[in-house]
């Protein structure tokens, strides 16, 4: 059995390497090709990059496992978050790609940031960058201890000599850290289109063979039912509270770096209606299949009488019940697929703000296309380092983070990149106001405990705050400051 989930899961390393070979040889000879493709991205590769990054293994441990434990009422997360992305390709996407090219052919969003006001150049640059790179080195540490509990918990027999959580930490790093050193955004994106179709088959195949294995959803229904009635309750326990801090995770879409880059990347403006089709199409199929796993999961092991002690587990725990080896090696290839593309898009961003927004900024304004890719490999890899420090307790409190940085990223830059776009009266204080304000907030309101428990009551959500304060304060540092014409968006 476990020859098979290692043929699998060889197989699949060994094409994320290929690909990253394949675009080392396509786009890595400047800044442009190695840290946007040379926006040459299809609407397929696009929409698909922007899915992968996103989702991570939240869509298959955290989403599954919060429905198995709790039932539907976890869902409204999913709904949020879907309608937050489609908000994205409709009033960021197009925007954002016409823009980014116009002020300066930025490579990334601090440098769009300091040419769209470029009165607060530097402030802009270097605050945004401090935030991407130290809130993305947790996220990707939160990424590589997913990689590592994944080993721990399903490989374990494949490394008896050997820790297998290090074991897991380290073959996940090293597998990134090659395709994207060596092939760059192409590669990152070529290798999120590919693991983006295995994630979408893999949440497409588990529940079918959940449901028939459980006896249909007539048979799901009753066993939950018996168990909880509230399972299958969209509301059951959710107050407004409650519902607005669920739904307000789409707000977080605006100011993710590591996804709104992929909109800067596509060949044209013209391709946006398209790759905004085939992303959220893949989106809405994704999270209907993390929806099933988790609650269709749940009724398995209810009828089954087995033990699951991680809620978060469920995935893996079916894919090791139910299938054949070599499948269960794909299941469990889609499973490293959701956490490696997040980690591989982090450490571009994190590796393009380096490169652009310090090195080349405070360093070598005169660098050379050939020392700044060069750079870019290097400050991939020391993310990665600093990353694998972060992650080496596998007792650590990282992943508990992961919610947080979306709450700081959302609030930070998403009232930022909406206004910057789209008002014409904002100005290079206003940014930098937004920017400080909707980070301190999130940073505050965490301290505080008041996601957690508000005023005696349930605890809100850190980005409806940070959010707020920065939009309220972007618009009142920018009138106070507007004294002039300042420069218009290309695309209104």
């Amino acid at each position: 059995m476990q020859t098979g989930i290692l043929v699998s899961l060889a197989a699949y390393f060994v094409l994320m390497i290929g690909i990253g070979l394949y675009a080392w040889r396509k786009s890595t000879s400047d800044s442009e090709g190695y840290l946007l493709g040379g926006r040459q991205l299809s609407p397929g590769v696009a929409a698909l990059s922007a899915g992968a990054s996103d989702m991570s293994g939240w869509l298959l441990l955290g989403l599954p496992g919060a429905l198995y434990a709790s039932g539907l009422v976890e869902a409204w997360i999913g709904i949020g978050l879907f309608v937050g992305a489609l908000l994205n390709w409709i009033i960021v996407a197009p925007r954002l790609r016409a823009q980014t090219e116009e002020f300066g052919n930025a490579l990334t969003i601090p440098q769009f940031l300091a040419n769209r006001f470029p009165e607060r150049a530097t402030g802009l640059r270097v605050v945004s960058a401090i935030v991407i790179v130290a809130f993305f080195t947790v996220y990707t540490a939160a990424g590589l201890v997913g990689g590592g509990k994944l080993f721990e918990t399903a490989f374990a027999a494949l490394v008896p000599a050997a820790d297998p959580y290090f074991t897991g930490l380290w073959i996940t790093a090293g597998v990134v850290l090659a395709y994207t050193m060596v092939g760059g955004f192409l590669a990152v994106s070529l290798t999120d289109f590919v693991q983006g179709c295995i994630m979408v088959v893999a949440l497409v195949v588990m529940p079918f063979v959940v449901l028939t294995d459980d006896g249909g959803i007539s048979a799901v229904s009753a066993t939950l039912n018996s168990v909880d009635p509230g399972l299958l309750s969209l509301t059951q326990g959710l107050g407004f509270i409650g519902f607005l801090s669920a739904v307000t995770w789409g707000l977080g879409y605006f100011g993710q770096p590591h996804i709104i880059v992929r909109f800067m990347a596509l060949r044209s403006v013209a391709d946006v209606p398209r790759a905004r089709f085939i992303g959220m199409s893949w989106m809405g199929v994704a999270l209907l299949g993390a929806i099933g796993v988790g609650i269709a999961g749940r009724a398995y092991v209810e009828q089954n009488g087995i033990a699951v002690e991680d809620p978060e587990t469920i995935f893996i725990v079916l894919a090791d019940l139910l299938f054949h080896p070599l499948v269960t090696g794909f299941l469990l290839a889609a499973l490293l697929a959701a956490i490696m593309s997040t980690i591989s898009s982090q450490l571009l961003v994190s590796s393009s703000s380096l490169t652009e927004d310090f090195y080349r900024l405070f360093l070598r304004r005169n660098a050379s296309e050939r020392e700044a890719v060069n750079i870019g490999r290097l400050s991939v890899a020391l993310v990665a380092f600093a990353a694998i420090g972060l992650a080496a307790d596998p007792e650590s409190q990282v992943l508990g983070l992961v919610s947080n940085a979306w709450a700081g990223f959302g609030a930070a830059f998403g009232p930022l990149v909406i206004l910057s776009l789209t008002w014409r009266g904002m100005t290079g204080s206003g940014a930098l106001a937004g920017l400080v304000t909707g980070a301190a907030m999130v940073m505050v309101w965490i301290a505080l405990g008041w996601n957690a428990a508000f005023l005696g009551g349930t605890g809100i959500y850190e980005i409806i705050p940070g959010f707020v304060a920065a939009w309220a304060a972007i618009v009142i540092v920018s009138r106070l400051t507007h004294t002039g014409p300042v420069k218009t968006a290309a695309a209104e």
